[in-house]
């Protein structure tokens, strides 16, 4: 980091002083770097743009690959069911009627009601510690299948899966706000969570290759589980030791770049960085009606993930191909459901606008679901096919850009863990949902649950719309009250605590 060696003077008055805490400020200076002086004036550190960009790029190498790979087997232990489906999976535990639904649905509950208990202790204990350990739990629930007799040993199974996946995602999402920027985040979050996309392709192509398996021993499903489960387990012992519990500890960070990452999360992440959890202080984020909106509209964006996520080689199913060359068409949309999320992502932080891209991605699930419902699939396969496309495309993007989108309006770092260890399992809950709404009985059309969860998008499609014009038509009320106009990131967020509450308050949209 550089290190400014001006003299102790006054702020000209071109110069902007935004924020004070503890003696100290950050002014904007004439050239848009943020200087950081002493009570007396001096200054202390410039955060430069070049020394910004080396420090990201280590968290880039660092940091994000791991934790996408840790959401990779996440996703795979969490998806695979879907795949054996296709090969038997059924007929060796001896399911019948809605059973399977059932083993599906109850991995919700579970996911719900421990999540916001989990996040706690990752916010307390630090992600870098309960990250690792709840994938040791997962990658052991996934392994374990192997021994599943019947469907009492499976529905056990899936319960305490559902308890150890519950706060993974929404702790990983505030892991990284501790290392991110505002504008920094979406394509950082995108990246770790195309793992999931990347999860499903990989897991069709693992499901293909497996399923050749020819054994007299076990069902050839079960090596799916056998193979996943311990890859799980043996990275969850690397991530446990590799992972920094934050910037300050970080071993790959000299003290220059730990002060930097400090003073960067300052004034554009969090009103308080690594602030212990209050947990009356942490839950009046409810306080605001902005939050209950949020929650709506990932119950809305549920449906349609978890439609997806456990049935596209159902969907894709109804294209006529056989049990292994299903999974293997499954890829593709998988594959360019990634490919989109990255695309939108990163025009997200490019425009720094997030709720035109949520809302795209709505749009994108809603029509996909239509146009599969509306056309013959057996005489359209094309047009069906790309459909599966849009589906992938609608689903991935809005629930990262709409985790991204509220936790860069939340600057107390304890209500941005109560959020999100809220709305995104609710968002999952949404699986019961999609689990007893694809029926065996209307196999292999599946109309009634692909017109349900069109209609699921084309609600949240709305409701974003109407989130993201009120926050436009709120910001330029605010502008006019203090008569002056005020970009988002010209207040650091340390002066953010409140939220709307405050005057300069701006939303990020």
């Amino acid at each position: 980091m550089e290190v400014d060696k001006r003299s102790q003077e006054s702020p000209t008055s071109d110069e902007k002083i935004l924020a004070t805490e503890d003696g100290k400020a950050i002014e904007i200076t004439n050239s848009g770097e943020p200087i950081v002086t002493g009570a007396d004036g001096a200054a202390l550190t410039t955060i430069s743009s070049a020394a910004e960009r080396t420090l990201t790029r280590k968290f880039d190498l660092r940091i994000l690959p791991v934790l996408a790979i840790m959401y990779l087997f996440n996703s795979l232990d969490k998806s695979n069911l879907g795949n054996a489906k296709t090969h038997g999976l059924e007929k060796t535990l001896g399911l019948k009627g809605t059973q399977y639904n059932t083993i599906l649905s109850v991995f919700f509950v579970p996911y719900v009601l421990t999540a916001p208990f989990l996040g706690i202790l990752g916010k307390q204990y630090g992600p870098n510690r309960v990250l690792p350990l709840m994938m040791f739990a997962f990658g052991l629930c996934t392994l374990l299948v192997t021994a599943a007799k019947n469907f009492a040993g499976i529905m056990t199974l899936r319960w305490f899966l559902g308890m150890s996946e519950s706060a993974f995602f929404p702790l990983v999402i505030y892991y990284q706000t501790t290392f991110y920027r505002r504008g920094e985040l979406a394509r950082r979050l995108a990246i770790f969570y195309a793992a999931q996309s990347i999860a499903s392709a990989f897991g069709g192509l693992l499901a293909f290759g497996v399923f050749q398996i020819e054994s007299d021993t076990i069902a050839e499903w079960r090596y799916l589980f056998i193979i996943e489960g311990c890859c799980t387990i043996l990275f969850s012992f690397f991530a446990f030791f590799y992972l920094p519990h934050s910037a300050a500890t970080a071993k790959f960070l000299s003290p220059e770049e730990k002060e930097l990452a400090y003073y960067r999360m300052q004034i554009d992440s969090s009103s308080v960085v690594n602030e212990k959890f209050a947990f009356k202080e942490s839950f009046k984020i409810f306080k605001e009606w902005t939050s209950w909106m949020i929650l709506a509209i990932e119950i809305c964006l549920g449906v349609p993930l978890q439609s997806v996520q456990l049935f596209l080689p159902q969907i894709v199913a109804r294209l006529g191909y056989s049990s292994v060359k299903t999974n293997l068409y499954t890829v593709a949309p998988n594959i360019s459901g990634a490919v989109m999320l990255l695309i939108l992502a990163f025009a997200s932080d490019y425009t720094r606008w997030r709720f035109p891209f949520v809302a795209l991605g709505f749009l994108f699930t809603f029509l996909g679901m239509i146009v599969y419902v509306g056309i013959d699939v057996q005489s359209q396969l094309r047009t069906a096919y790309f459909a599966t496309f849009m589906m992938t495309w609608g689903t991935s993007a809005p629930s990262v850009l709409l985790d991204v989108w509220y936790n860069n309006n939340i600057a107390h770092e304890g209500r941005r863990v109560v959020l999100t260890s809220i709305g995104v399992p609710l968002a999952n809950l949404m699986g019961v949902v999609s689990s007893n709404i694809f029926q065996n009985k209307d196999a292999p059309k599946y109309i009634p649950a692909l017109a349900t969860t069109a209609a699921f998008g084309a609600t949240g499609l709305a409701l974003t719309l109407i989130l993201g014009a009120f926050m436009i038509v709120d910001n330029a009320h605010r502008d006019k009250k203090s008569g002056q106009k005020i970009d988002v990131k010209d207040i650091p967020t340390e002066r953010l605590r409140d939220g709307p509450r405050v005057e300069e308050f701006r939303w990020f949209y």
